[in-house]
């Protein structure tokens, strides 16, 4: 029975995850195609690790074993730090630069090919220091920020429940 409340635990948990990072996705997309918010390599970036933390958790999130799910808990955290650190630089170093071409951000998602095959979703279209726009009076990279900890406190939440 305690096994079984445990894998409905991580289980949910893996799935609202995968679900706030679409949301999180699909908000940037309004907000870019419709709010005409265009955005920075460091933006796009940001996109991609949430569409990987979507991916990795919702998969997990259907398996049934418990070490897939753990898994899937350990790279959603994993991906989430690294969404914290790209987050941060967008926001004290790249936001404060008139270019990021070329950035690691830049060379991530070109190297990937996104950029070309899925333009409307990865495709930088602004700077950075042009991208660095208040959402309710605060940085739009701060609602990433926030979401990206949240994710990896509901990941590292899963693998306490897990042991």
């Amino acid at each position: 029975m305690a096994l079984a409340f445990r894998r409905d635990f991580s289980g949910r948990w893996l799935a609202a995850i995968a679900v706030a990072a679409a949301a999180a996705v699909a908000a940037a997309l309004v907000s870019q195609h419709i709010f005409e918010m265009r955005p920075c390599a460091w933006c796009v970036l940001q996109r991609l690790i949430f569409m990987l933390i979507a991916l990795v958790a919702g998969t997990a999130a259907s398996l049934g074993h418990a070490g897939g799910r753990r898994l899937g808990a350990a790279l959603a955290l994993a991906l989430s730090l690294a969404g914290v650190a790209a987050g941060l630089w967008q926001h004290f170093v790249a936001a404060k630069s008139a270019s990021c071409d070329m950035t690691l951000a830049d060379r991530l998602v070109a190297t990937t090919g996104l950029n070309r095959s899925l333009p409307e979703v990865f495709a930088p279209y602004a700077s950075c220091a042009d991208a660095a726009v208040d959402l309710f009076g605060l940085p739009y990279v701060a609602w990433s920020l926030a979401l990206f900890m949240l994710l990896g406190w509901a990941a590292a939440a899963v693998l306490r429940r897990a042991r």
